[in-house]
């Protein structure tokens, strides 16, 4: 967990899920979930199994499962992903993908 009024610049790879509450420059690679909470601000590239984001995301997303953009959610990037889920009042800029096979590989 990085948590709020926290900032790290970098690469992070974890085999489990991670949660964003504060700042992340860089790369985020996760064999699982990836959670940005509403005060998490991410300006990284991202690879993850699934993804569920409240807060602002600036980077290009690779996910295999599913994405899923809370109400308060900023998404600037490229998306790749099998489901995408966009709540009322998200926001999305950027190319979509969108494949039912599990072409991803995390």
């Amino acid at each position: 967990m990085i948590g709020e009024g926290t900032t790290f610049e970098g690469t992070i790879t974890v085999p489990h899920s991670i949660r964003i509450d504060g700042t992340m420059k860089g790369r985020v690679e996760t064999t699982e979930t990836l959670t940005v909470g509403n005060t998490g601000i991410v300006e990284a590239d991202v690879v993850a199994k699934s993804a569920i984001i409240a807060g602002k995301v600036v980077g290009n997303l690779s996910v295999e499962d599913r994405v899923e953009l809370e109400s308060q959610a900023s998404l600037v990037g490229d998306l790749k992903t099998r489901d995408l889920i966009i709540n009322e009042g998200a926001t999305f800029q950027g190319n979509c993908s969108m494949d039912n096979e599990k072409s991803v590989k995390v």
